[in-house]
Formats: structure tokens, sequence, C-alpha cells
């Protein structure tokens, strides 16, 4: 498999910068795993719509405005790789905090995913590696 051309990880000139030494995603076959995807722009440190205390800790956050970023991060590594929105097949989700967050979720997910409807699993974390509140693990099938 190290040989097969298709098995290379793809970065995303759009996406943000991973935060360790993984790549945005890597095809297997006929099927593209992508990294967990969060809020974060490129080039930018400050998530979308986070406020921090000068301790770091989060004041408050826009939860809404995190969604539409992640899901246009998602997008970008998909395009990047070959891939299209409508080829997602599993959505693993992890919340930081399921009871005020979950409506809103469940809402515009079901806006963006109103045509191709993946498998979707919502866990609820303690935290995740940067102060955002939504981070997505999507697996795509690529034709070809």
């Amino acid at each position: 498999m190290a040989s097969d051309p298709t098995s290379a990880p793809h970065n995303s000139r759009r996406a943000p910068e991973p935060v360790g030494l993984y790549p945005h995603a890597r095809r297997a076959g006929n099927l593209l795993f992508l990294s967990g995807v969060g809020p974060r722009q490129r080039g930018q440190a400050q998530v979308p719509g986070v406020e921090l205390n000068p301790d770091g800790t989060i004041r408050r956050y826009d939860f809404e405005r995190q969604c539409h970023a992640v899901f246009q991060n998602v997008r970008y590594i998909l395009e990047e790789a070959g891939a299209r929105w409508e080829d997602l097949v599993d959505v693993t989700v992890f919340l930081t905090n399921m009871p005020a967050d979950f409506a809103t979720y469940n809402r515009l997910y079901a806006e963006y995913f109103q045509t191709n409807q993946p498998c979707r699993t919502t866990v609820e974390v303690n935290r995740l590696p940067t102060p955002i509140a939504i981070e997505l693990k999507c697996i795509a099938v690529v034709a070809g």
C-alpha cells in the first residue's frame, strides 16, 4: 500500500494548518479519511467567534459561527483531495457542551446535509486540543 499513490497524504492550502504531525486527509483505496477538523482559519490562531479570558480559558463562544467554519474547512479538504461534499458517508462529531450546543448543531447539520445524509455519531468530550467547541472526523467515498 505504501507505493500506491492514492494512499498519499493530502494537505489543503485553504484549511487551517494541523496542530500536530498529521495530514488533513489520507486516501486508502476509494475511501478518503479526514483528520479531525475544527473551525480555525488558515494562518490564524484565533478561533472564529471565541473570546478568551486572560488565562486562556474560554469566556464565551459563538457556536453557530464555529459550525459554519468547520463545515467550510471540511469542504476545502474534500475538494482539494478530489472529493465532494456529497461523497461524505460518515461523520463523527465531537462537542464540548452537548446540552448547550446539540440543538444548534442538529439544526445546522440538517441544512448542510439536506440531500446527502451520511451516517453520523455525536459524542461529548471534555475538551479539544485548541479552544474550540466542535470538531468533525469524516470519511468520504472517492470515485476512481
